[in-house]
């Protein structure tokens, strides 16, 4: 049982290894070999002699020739036959035959071959084995190559297994002649690697056998009237720069400018359209009453003007105003005033600053967010006022 799994796991070990490599189906250097090797055989302890003679045999010694076929730089097959001595008892020798054939797999480079067969083996009894192991081609002359080989043999029938080790010559002959790769149109490109198979003649190429295109500008130098065009420029058939209208200059042509009048200085896209970025403005202000009044003192303050200019520039904005007031007085009396305080700023709004009416509401909040909870005349000061806030997210044109 030992035995049968020592022959398995050495068959997979061969087929893992012949699987690992991918298979070469060129043309090998050279065709067929004939060899004449010494080997050394060692047979199974237990290995048994004819029944009729009793005992087991030892190792032993053979001569073994060989003819090998080579189908590819990866695959071979050969026929072996081998004249085998083995020794038995007390300086006894059985001779016979060992005949049959091998399959061969050559790793890349020819760095070594793994091979199996099947043998049939006559010294004594007979008897069929099978075979795998692992050899070498060692260059000595190129007409000459020393052989080296170890292989070990099951018994299909008795369940033994023997192991050989083989060194000799080997003559190979029958050498590929490759033809020359062949080259159509003569541009020193050949077939298989030529892209560009109808060059005419006298055209210089590159290794693809295209026309070379000296400024990258797709028109090849056989043709090209402008051999020096700059980077990125568009040119005709003669490779040429072509003359296009921008009327706006702003980097895109007339015919495919999608906003003709863009303004000087900002970014466009493939379009010639203005490219913009969101960004959010904001503005605040705060108008102080005077004691127990609703009265805006000062409507034409710089401060409010700028408010309502923001508010005609940013067109789609809206605004709460909030009234307040300070801590003196009835809580009643104080929400009403506050609520006239955010009205009369918004009719300030309305009347002197043309402001939509329907984009402005007011609220009153009376003395119920002071900003000064101090009981003094200052924090009395500070806590009349209105306070109004616009914030909005618009699209700003991006500058070149």
């Amino acid at each position: 049982m030992k035995q049968h799994f020592k022959m398995a796991a050495l068959s997979l070990a061969v087929i893992s290894s012949t699987s690992a490599f991918a298979q070469d189906s060129s043309e090998p250097a050279y065709k067929n070999w004939i060899g004449l090797s010494g080997m050394y055989y060692n047979t199974d302890d237990s290995r048994p002699l004819a029944l009729t003679e009793g005992g087991v045999y030892d190792d032993g010694q053979g001569i073994t020739g060989e003819y090998g076929f080579r189908f590819t730089q990866s695959w071979a097959a050969r026929i072996e036959i081998t004249k085998l001595d083995l020794d038995y008892g007390s300086n006894q020798e059985a001779d016979g035959e060992m005949v049959g054939v091998d399959a061969l797999y050559f790793l890349p480079n020819d760095v070594w071959y793994l091979f199996g067969g099947v043998k049939r083996q006559a010294v004594g009894e007979s008897t069929t084995l099978g075979n795998i192991g692992i050899g070498k081609h060692w260059d000595i002359h190129e007409s000459v190559k020393l052989v080296t080989e170890i292989a070990t043999y099951h018994d299909f029938g008795e369940d033994y297994n023997d192991f050989s080790v083989k060194v000799g010559l080997a003559i190979p002959f029958g050498k590929s002649t490759p033809s020359a790769p062949r080259d159509s149109d003569n541009d020193g490109v050949v077939d298989g690697k030529d892209q560009c198979p109808m060059t005419p003649a006298g055209v210089r190429v590159d290794a693809t056998g295209c026309s070379i295109d000296d400024d990258n500008d797709g028109v090849l130098n056989s043709v090209d009237q402008c051999p020096n065009t700059p980077a990125g420029t568009r040119v005709d058939a003669t490779g040429c720069a072509i003359k296009v209208k921008d009327s706006d200059n702003d980097g895109v042509e007339d015919s495919k400018d999608m906003c003709p009048d863009t303004p000087a200085g900002v970014k466009v896209d493939a379009k010639g359209c203005t490219v913009f970025d969101e960004e959010t403005v904001e503005i605040t202000l705060r108008v102080l009453f005077d004691n127990e009044s609703a009265v805006v003192k000062m409507p034409r303050d710089p401060e409010i003007s700028e408010f309502a200019e923001f508010m005609k520039q940013y067109p789609s904005t809206t605004a709460v105003i909030e009234g307040h007031t300070s801590a003196p007085g009835t809580e009643a009396y104080n929400m009403d005033l506050s609520k006239r305080r955010a009205a009369n700023f918004k009719e300030v709004m309305v009347d002197m600053y043309g402001i939509d009416g329907s984009r402005l509401e007011t609220i009153g909040y009376g003395e119920s967010q002071l900003l000064d909870p101090a009981q003094n005349a200052e924090a009395h000061r500070v806590n009349r006022r209105i306070s109004v806030t616009v914030r909005d997210t618009v699209k700003v044109a991006e500058e070149k």
